[in-house]
């Protein structure tokens, strides 16, 4: 595959990480000097995914996926990211790259040794040695599973081959073959990894043993949901030159597997290694505060994180100077652009626990007055269908009418309001901009800090309460932790509990799963699985209201002349899904140089 050409041909290419090392330097060298040594290890953490990057310049090893899905609506340059198909010669947010990394460390399990103390020189001990290749295989591992997340069926590489043999080209292997290997080698590092250092934020970034056994609960979660159990038709009969078919048809046993994959990180995290974060304000229980906070710092629900990312700075730099709405302390006509689709909008629940189709208390048209809002959490005069949401709609959505968290200043996104700038390609497009994970404290006026660093979380611990859920649910409905999970997280959101406002659907199968599916749309929103979930449940092919991901895009009518005309829903954007798009396409020059790698179906 030319990527491993390429990686092979110098040491250069795939090392990068400094000018020392880029000289004409052999393995040898490298490998006798501790120095270089720790940093050819250093440089297999970089396929970490940085979540924290979600504003420009979009790849598939930062956060696109929001913006590939129902969630986020934007433009930047004039240039649309989700109205076409995907094509096999333009992968902007393709993975494959991470072969290089998986090289890597395939070159250090099979170089790095003990290089023994002499004098006052460095030197690597034993130990550290063992420490250290066990996380290089466990990031060989990780990284087979984000190529598997995108790809399904992928080649698996474990050799370091010679360039100019016949054999550097390589088949896919099966999805069974995938999964067990990832597995394998998973269970395998689980047993030697560390556990979590919950005092230490320097070792965000360092696997774990909780890190391994939530990748591999993940990995199993992907396993037996349709996408890869014999759901998807259009790949049943992909097969390899060689005669190998590499999807497998149906099998009900791959429940009882993620189960049991789930219920090992959950045993492990319940043994008091994670617990989902609470703030409290004069001793009681905050739900605002807490889901702020809980993307803020380093917390004991964090499981994986990259350390080393920067959110930017007030005004126009990163995720949060992009954010600023012009009407804002350093807001230009080019900021607040990351803008919320009206179905995410929709999709949150009333303070109540209820869905708005639901609850008495939502209203859609009208203004508030004294006494309409009984959270206190909005202005007299707001919008009604922004009154009495639950917290974390409050926590991700910023809406016309509110105030800025430092300034104060009252955003106006209508034609005619402060941060009215349709003219421009940059522009909250669907009348609401991002408000998840900002700073609150970044302002670009006196003292505030013009900046503020925090981790971007991978994997936290609200998401696998709610996999634990799906699981125990495909596999026993009438589980009664099925619900007892699903409100754990919804009373840290500081709603009520499903048990006591909705008990007839315990041990309903069909409403539970939907109970579980739109409580990770409103907990997990924007932060990027959403893309990856319903593309695993193969409900991404109906349109956008109905919980897929094609068709119209609504938002608020940003070209009205007047404040009413604004709040009415209108087709911002119309998206484009087609079967293909389950799977993302391999990149075509890997495919045209190679005798045994086939494509994806449909490109």
């Amino acid at each position: 595959m030319m990527i491993l050409l390429g990686l092979n041909s110098s040491c250069k290419k795939y090392l990068d990480v400094s000018h020392e090392l880029a000289e004409e330097m052999d393995m040898d060298k490298i490998f006798s000097n501790p120095a270089d040594v720790r940093r050819w290890h250093r440089n297999i953490y970089t396929g970490i995914p940085n979540t924290g990057d979600y504003a420009r310049d979009l790849n598939g090893l930062n956060l696109p996926w929001p913006q590939l899905s129902d969630e986020i609506e934007r433009a930047q340059g004039g240039s649309d990211i989700n109205i076409v198909a995907y094509n096999a010669a333009s992968t902007a947010y393709g993975r494959w790259s991470l072969y290089q990394l998986i090289r890597q460390a395939n070159v250090f399990l099979e170089r790095a040794v003990e290089i023994p103390q002499s004098g006052n020189a460095d030197f690597i001990s034993a130990g550290e040695i063992e420490e250290l290749k066990t996380q290089a295989r466990f990031f060989r591992a990780y990284y087979h599973y984000l190529l598997f997340e995108l790809y399904g069926p992928i080649p698996i590489i474990t050799d370091i081959a010679d360039p100019s043999s016949p054999e550097l080209d390589y088949e896919r292997n099966s999805i069974d073959e995938v999964v067990q290997f990832i597995d394998s080698e998973l269970t395998a590092v689980a047993a030697r990894l560390k556990d979590p250092d919950l005092n230490n934020q320097q070792q965000l970034a360092v696997p774990t043993k909780g890190v391994a056994l939530a990748v591999r609960a993940r990995l199993w979660m992907y396993a037996a949901s349709p996408l890869f159990n014999g759901g998807y038709q259009e790949a049943l009969s992909l097969t390899n030159p060689s005669g190998k078919n590499l999807f497998p048809t149906y099998n009900a046993e791959k429940w009882k597997q993620a189960l049991a994959a789930v219920q090992d990180f959950i045993d492990y995290a319940n043994a008091g290694h994670y617990e989902l974060y609470k703030a409290y304000t004069n001793g009681v229980y905050d739900p605002d505060k807490s889901l702020y906070e809980v993307f803020m710092s380093f917390n004991r629900e964090t499981i994986f994180a990259r350390s080393d990312v920067n959110w930017g700075a007030v005004p126009q730099s990163g995720v949060d100077g992009w954010s600023v709405p012009r009407g804002a302390r350093g807001g230009t006509s080019t900021t607040g652009y990351i803008a919320v689709t009206q179905s995410l909008v929709d999709d949150f629940f009333m303070n109540d626990g209820l869905g708005i189709h639901e609850s008495g208390l939502y209203r859609e048209d009208g203004y508030s007055v004294s006494g309409d809002d009984l959270t206190d959490r909005t202005e007299v005069g707001t919008r009604m269908m922004y009154v009495n949401r639950e917290p974390r709609f409050y926590q991700t959505v910023f809406y016309n009418g509110r105030k800025w968290h430092v300034g104060h200043e009252q955003i106006w996104f209508n034609k005619g309001g402060n941060s009215d700038n349709t003219g421009s390609t940059d522009y909250a497009r669907t009348g609401y901009i991002l408000y998840k994970r900002l700073s609150k404290r970044v302002y670009n006026e006196g003292s505030n800090p013009r900046s503020e660093y925090r981790p971007a979380i991978v994997f936290r611990l609200a998401e696998f309460y709610l996999l634990y859920a799906e699981a125990l649910n495909e596999v026993n409905p009438t589980d009664a932790r099925i619900l007892a999970y699903i409100d754990k997280v919804r009373e840290r959101a500081g709603i009520p509990r499903l048990a006591d406002i909705k008990p007839e659907i315990h041990g309903n199968q069909g409403a539970q799963r939907e109970a579980i599916r739109r409580e990770m749309r409103v907990e997990l929103a924007t932060e990027g699985q959403r893309y990856f979930d319903v593309r695993r449940w193969m409900v991404a092919d109906k349109e956008v209201d109905a919980g897929g991901q094609g068709g119209p895009i609504y938002g608020m009518d940003m070209n009205a002349s007047t404040l009413d005309g604004f709040y009415k829903r209108t087709v911002t954007e119309r998206r484009v899904f087609e079967r293909p798009m389950y799977l993302y396409p391999i990149p075509l020059s890997e495919i045209q140089i190679s005798k045994k790698l086939i494509q994806n179906p449909g490109y």
